[in-house]
């Protein structure tokens, strides 16, 4: 460490909202039980969750991640992550005769809607996202010959439409929400019909957390980020926090990855956590930045969350035994 002045106490400024949103809650619920009420083994048919933590931890209870449906043995039971799926991919769960629990969050469900009424409509849909997310190949997978991506700003200028006054801008849900403003502005110049969607695509929690870390990254010398590096919403966080004027910003899984040479001269250490994100692992950083005398914590709050989502209303049914059942009455 640097040389201390007296004057410049250490501090953690925490911000809250942060961690776990309700649709992350309910996905990985949503495993729990169905691991307690059916007995492992229960497939999830990619990360439930971008979150390396969570992810491990579900699978010491038997949970078994897998990419691709087929890779689930017929008769068993598969859960559709958070971030949603293309109906190309219930299809093949019912090819396979498999029992389906869908953990798509809701909020991601509603962009699934919108995608299919324009499409149906014949609008051109101008996706705004991250090229090969889960959640952009779901939502693009619902009206693939109506819909493109735009992957930031950048994009706008290759885009091409069948017709000008019947287009329609959507989004992954974990954008960050100035530069997804930029983006459509952007092309609402080339498009001065667009149409926005009828509620904003990127989710509450998204929104949330960014507009607390922006509170507290003028006020941070160094800002970390607890979430995975493959989570969008974590790894914008860190951005957002850097373009709202903090000295320096990191993404970290676990306490274990912060480098000591990151406090050098810092005073003020900025915390937050990506949306899928248990807290256990905040608590760690804290105890961690504590022990090098940053004990004193103020927690900083713009607002709060109260949002919940119920489960997955497969969970239910006696889902073994309809597996079975398909499986019977396919012999």
């Amino acid at each position: 460490m640097g040389a201390m002045s007296a004057s410049a106490p250490r501090r953690v400024l925490l911000a809250a909202p942060r961690g776990y949103c309700a649709g992350v809650d309910r996905a990985v619920i949503a495993v729990e039980q169905a691991l307690e009420q059916y007995g492992p083994p229960i497939y999830v048919r990619h990360e439930i969750v971008h979150n390396k933590y969570v992810v491990k931890t579900l699978e010491k209870k038997g949970a078994i991640f897998v990419e691709q449906t087929d890779e689930v043995p017929q008769g068993e039971i598969v859960i559709f992550s958070a971030h949603g799926v293309a109906p190309e991919v219930h299809r093949e769960a019912e090819r396979g005769k498999l029992a389906t629990i869908d953990a798509t969050c809701p909020l991601v469900t509603k962009v699934h809607k919108e995608a299919i009424r324009f499409a149906k409509d014949d609008y051109d849909i101008l996706l705004i996202g991250h090229e090969g997310h889960e959640e952009v190949i779901g939502t693009s997978g619902e009206a693939p010959e109506h819909i493109q991506l735009v992957d930031g700003p950048k994009d706008v200028a290759g885009v091409e439409v069948r017709d000008e006054s019947k287009v329609v801008w959507l989004s992954q849900t974990t954008l960050s929400v100035d530069e997804t403003m930029e983006t459509v502005g952007a092309l609402k110049e080339k498009f001065p019909n667009l149409i926005s969607p009828p509620s904003d695509d990127i989710c509450y929690a998204t929104q949330n957390r960014q507009t607390a870390i922006k509170q507290i990254a003028a006020d941070s010398d160094l800002v970390l980020v607890v979430g995975s590096k493959n989570s969008s919403n974590s790894v914008r966080m860190v951005e957002v926090a850097l373009g709202a004027g903090a000295g320096a910003g990191h993404l970290v899984d676990n306490a274990g990855e912060i480098d000591e040479s990151w406090l050098e001269g810092v005073t003020t250490v900025g915390l937050s956590s990506g949306a899928s994100v248990p807290d256990v692992l905040v608590e760690g950083v804290l105890e961690w930045l504590a022990e090098r005398g940053f004990g004193d914590v103020e927690v900083v709050q713009p607002m709060q969350e109260s949002i919940q989502f119920s489960l997955p209303k497969e969970l239910r049914r006696d889902l073994r035994a309809e597996a079975a059942e398909k499986v019977r009455d396919s012999a």
